[in-house]
């Protein structure tokens, strides 16, 4: 960024900008006005830096010029904060039985959802290490959390005392199951609008396959986000640390 101050971007006149003393104090915060629109929001920059060659040539924002070129409008702030506020333990779910079940009962826990499925090529394996690592971490504050979907290749077809009955008589799974919901389109669950919000995968937002995985820390945010084909036993060093945490 430090050859962006002397290149052609500001061979035309800045406005809002004036000469100061370079002594003077730079270490104020500052927002883009338009004609520097090609910095990304999410990227802090180097020309904010006392050391870039911006403030170097003796340049600094008049703040009183600013108003109205904000790089990000007020609504899009707030509403960005306001999803971050938003943990798992604001949402209430249905259980295979069709209870309801406030998700603040797993506060303090680490928690790993899954979206499952019956005749997928994935569920053998992945409904075998789930049951092992909770089986092996449930005493320590883990839980699993799985949600059937049938939106992929039609793999869960059943109705949910079909599904109760498989994973629990074939794979022998203690943790809770829930009602099957939609994780894309017009009817995704809200608590996937959630998970998907927190952690968007290189596709986007939309869950990819049968299996995809949120691991959740004890305060009930996402840290992180694992397409299908990752194997519940890789994901066991990443479960252990937050534990520890």
């Amino acid at each position: 960024m430090a050859s962006m101050a002397s290149s052609s971007v500001f061979s035309a006149p800045l406005h809002g900008f004036t000469h100061t003393n370079p002594r003077s104090n730079t270490n104020s915060s500052w927002v883009c006005s338009s004609p520097m629109a090609f910095l990304s929001p999410f990227h802090k920059s180097s020309i904010g830096s006392s050391k870039s060659s911006f403030f170097q040539h003796g340049l600094s924002l008049k703040s009183s010029n600013l108003s109205g070129f904000l790089l990000k409008p007020r609504s899009l702030i707030v509403s960005a904060r306001a999803a971050t506020e938003k943990t798992i333990y604001d949402y209430t779910v249905k259980d295979i039985d069709q209870n309801d079940v406030s998700l603040d009962k797993f506060k303090g826990k680490v928690l790993l959802i899954v979206n499952v499925a019956s005749k997928c090529g994935l569920t053998s394996s992945n409904y075998s290490e789930l049951s092992h690592i909770y089986e092996k971490y449930k005493t320590q504050g883990f839980e699993i959390l799985a949600f059937p979907c049938n939106q992929f290749g039609g793999q869960e077809p059943g109705s949910n005392p079909e599904i109760k009955q498989f994973a629990c008589t074939k794979f022998k799974a203690e943790f809770p199951i829930f009602d099957k919901v939609d994780v894309n389109g017009p009817s995704t669950a809200p608590v996937y609008q959630f998970l998907k919000s927190s952690a968007g995968g290189f596709l986007g937002d939309l869950v990819k396959w049968n299996f995809e995985k949120f691991l959740l820390d004890k305060n009930g945010k996402v840290v992180e986000r694992y397409p299908p084909t990752t194997s519940p036993f890789q994901i066991e060093k990443d479960i252990q640390k937050l534990l520890a945490a």
